[in-house]
């Protein structure tokens, strides 16, 4: 199972932003639907990752955010994976405790997908359960 490519359990449309996205509507837009990275891609390539985290910097380290976009506080230093690779080199990705998300990306840098450790989870309980006990909709399917 760890042998097994990314692209078989990532999500493929992932919700994602761009870099001229204001920041301050953002932030309520992922308040509300309760995501917390956000690919940030510009012409289908993946140009930075937005979390909460950041934004949560960016509040705390300034007076105000009014006119700030996406681009001014988007993480650039992305760990990326390819759609190919092993789930296995995710898993060991998020063992590491600083990921969540984990976008995948073509050779020529365009995001194809994400993946998370729900993911991996999922898969792996799939494959040992043939049906969840608490959370049928969640690992079911």
């Amino acid at each position: 199972m760890m042998n097994q490519k990314v692209h078989e359990i990532m999500n493929p449309t992932p919700v994602v932003t761009n870099p001229t996205k204001n920041l301050r509507e953002l932030s309520h837009e992922m308040l509300d639907s309760g995501i917390q990275q956000l690919p940030v891609v510009d012409n289908g390539n993946l140009v930075g990752i937005l979390t909460t985290y950041d934004m949560w910097k960016q509040y705390e380290n300034r007076t105000t955010v009014e006119g700030l976009t996406v681009g001014d506080v988007m993480n650039t230093r992305i760990v990326k994976i390819r759609p190919n690779d092993k789930i296995g080199t995710a898993a060991e990705l998020f063992a590491d405790g600083r990921f969540k998300t984990i976008p995948v990306v073509s050779e020529s840098g365009e995001l194809k997908g994400t993946i998370t450790a729900f993911d991996i989870i999922k898969k792996v309980f799939n494959s040992e359960y043939s049906t969840a006990i608490l959370y049928q909709e969640k690992f079911n399917g």
